[in-house]
């Protein structure tokens, strides 16, 4: 495993990240405490060192787990949680993104894992209720107390974390270092806005889904069930056309389409860590070793193109070449360090 720098801070985190999602067995169909024990030293012992869970992963059994398995060397691991979830039903002070719930959440989740602080401190999804001002000095105030470290935000409107990573530097608050969102060979969308603003702000990218939720392994191929039977975007003809891409270009490659899907992400000029997670140690076993496979620019370009999407507006009418030619009189690809 190697390590990199989390976004513009100087936190150092393994290049993939292990999420927790599957730590118990309260949604039906997670790892009971043994599997996930197996499946966390298999990431620990090939060098991983950055664990994501949340307040709500398996009631709080996800983090109780985590909690425990970490304890004997709590230093070494870079923890992150995240708090907006609702901990409670039909209780409006348990949820959401307001500074009252942060706080509940977060020592809550201080509690259930046994710790002092949390290295990074997420903010899991976007409420539109609550005024950004008051999250950003909520986290900041959780910084200045050495309860949380660093900061990020997951699922949630480019311009919104553009507004609040500018609203921080302005006022001297803790900015996002990080940024966690859905993206896949299945999900470009977030080519759209949300990768190009992580680009500007120098945000590390955490994908979930890489494998689609197992569609590009191939499985839905070979006619297994998985527990998404609807059409959607993971079971769909196009979702199926991108799936046999991927295996082809695994057999190809003598690798498995898991580990071409997760490499995928990490070769798209920005800096991807992965969250992978796994119910089984030999499905994390293999999805471990995309880190040490290499998609050659043929094979690239194929997934690309199979994968691609249209940007819409304003992208697609900005990069036509009579606009640009308008814009820039032919003289675009003469400015130095131009790029599209």
């Amino acid at each position: 495993m190697r390590y990199t720098l989390f976004g513009p801070s100087g936190l150092r985190v393994s290049e993939l990240c292990l999420g927790t999602m599957t730590f118990g067995t309260e949604w039906g169909w997670g790892a009971d405490y043994d599997t996930s024990k197996a499946i966390f030293d298999v990431y620990a012992d090939a060098g991983g060192n950055f664990i994501d869970t949340a307040n709500r992963y398996t009631e709080g059994t996800s983090e109780r787990f985590v909690g425990e398995f970490i304890a004997s060397d709590r230093d070494h691991f870079v923890l992150a949680t995240k708090y907006t979830l609702h901990d409670k039903r039909d209780d409006i002070s348990y949820s959401g993104n307001s500074r009252k719930n942060m706080i509940r959440s977060l020592e809550h989740s201080l509690k259930r894992m046994n710790t002092d602080y949390i290295d990074l401190f997420w903010v899991h999804m976007w409420d539109f209720t609550t005024p950004p001002e008051e999250i950003l000095r909520g986290l900041d105030d959780l910084v200045s107390s050495g309860k949380i470290l660093y900061i990020g935000i997951s699922d949630t409107p480019a311009w919104r974390v553009s507004q609040m990573n500018t609203m921080a530097e302005l006022r001297g608050w803790t900015s996002f270092a990080g940024l966690q969102i859905e993206y896949s060979l299945l999900q470009r969308t977030p080519e759209r806005d949300l990768i190009p603003m992580a680009k500007a702000f120098d945000l590390a990218i955490t994908p979930w889904g890489a494998i689609g939720g197992g569609a590009l392994t191939g499985k839905y191929l070979k006619g297994e069930e998985g527990r998404v039977k609807e059409e959607s975007a993971r079971r769909s003809d196009r979702a199926n056309t991108i799936a046999q891409a991927v295996v082809d270009v695994a057999e190809e490659l003598g690798v498995t389409p898991a580990q071409v899907a997760i490499k995928w992400t990490m070769r798209q000029g920005v800096q991807s860590i992965p969250i992978v997670g796994a119910r089984k140690t030999n499905q994390l076993e293999d999805s471990l070793k995309a880190t040490e496979i290499e998609i050659p620019e043929e094979q690239l370009r194929k997934l690309n193109e199979v994968s691609a999407i249209e940007l819409g507006f304003p992208h697609d009418f900005l990069s036509n070449e009579n606009v640009m030619d308008v814009v820039h009189g032919g003289v675009y690809e003469k400015i130095k360090g131009w790029r599209k």
